[in-house]
Order: C-alpha cells, then structure tokens, then sequence
C-alpha cells in the first residue's frame, strides 16, 4: 500500500501515541541477509530483538512524524546512494560493519537540517555509519571477534534502497513506512 500524501509503503500498523521515532538507512536485502547472519551468530541472543540496520536517527519526537515523512520521500527521489562495507568498528563492548557512504551522509544532514532543534544529544552527534552485530559483550570477546573476521572481511559496495521510519515501542521497533529510492 503506498500512501502519496506521506510517501512510502505504508509497512506497519497504528503505533503508540508518544513513541520516539527512528530512521534507518535501508540495506539490500542481499547486505541485510549477510550482516543479519553475522548478528544472529555473534550478538547475544538474549538482547538481539531486532534486525540488522543502519541507524540515521534513535529518537525523533513523535510529533515530527508527518513532516519527516515528507522530507524522506523528497530526498528519496534522488538516486539510491552507493556505499560500501569498508571494515570493522570496534565498539567498547562489541563490533560494527563500518559502513561508508559520503551521499548518505549528506542526506542524514539534510534531515539533521530539517529537524534542527528536536534532536537528541545521540542524534547530534557526528555520523559514524554502521552495522552492530556483536554489542554488550566483554572487551575481550569483542576483540576475539574483531580478529577472527578481519582477515575474512572483504570490502563489500552496495546501494541503500530507501529509508525505514520506525516506532521505538517497549524496547522493540514497529514499522511505520519504507521510503524507497526511486532516481
């Protein structure tokens, strides 16, 4: 179901009234499948509620929904944005896909932009583009990790296929909508 007025397939139901709102970067569902399996096989299954995802924004004021859904399907009519899996992060506790892409990085600025005194302290931070799939683990088992992959991490290039705007609702997220590229 696509909605015109907001833009984007329409993916969840009502969601609670109050909820923050998150934005990702939406990845290639051959990318997804790859770095899901890593976080399935590495974060503690315990705690690993939601999928793999690259994170644009953790907490958007619920009130903002209607307006950034416009500005997602603006900015989605531009081409989809090349990036590339160019290594690992070392997270405190964990280990992250590093994930470069200057394009989406200016598009999180152009939203960043429109939402210019409504973002959290986590969302005025500088973007590091990433996908978690080991976090809240022991230093040392993180860097038992880092080592096993790095040797077989190869440079991955791929397009993000649109935006995924979502509720954050006790600890897990409901899907709002996906905004697709469509340039």
């Amino acid at each position: 179901m696509v909605n015109a007025n907001r833009g984007g397939e329409i993916l969840g139901g009502p969601h609670k009234p109050g909820a923050p709102l998150l934005v990702t970067a939406e990845l290639p569902a051959d990318v997804l499948g790859w770095a899901d399996a890593l976080r399935r096989a590495h974060y503690p299954a315990e705690r690993n509620r939601l999928r793999a995802h690259v994170t644009l924004f953790h907490a958007l004021p619920p009130s903002v929904e209607a307006e950034l859904g416009e500005v997602l399907a603006d900015l989605a009519r531009a081409s989809p944005p090349p990036a590339r899996i160019a290594g690992l992060m070392k997270l405190d506790h964990g280990t992250a896909l590093a994930v470069e892409s200057p394009a989406m990085v200016d598009l999180h600025a152009r939203i960043a932009e429109r939402m210019h005194g409504l973002l959290t302290d986590q969302d005025s931070r500088p973007l590091r583009l990433h996908v978690t799939i080991q976090n809240k683990v022991p230093p040392a088992q993180a860097r038992a990790l880092q080592a096993e992959l790095a040797p077989q991490l190869r440079a991955v290039n791929f397009r993000f296929r649109g935006f995924g705007l979502y509720a954050w609702e006790e600890g897990l997220w409901r899907d709002i909508r996906l905004v697709k590229f469509r340039g």
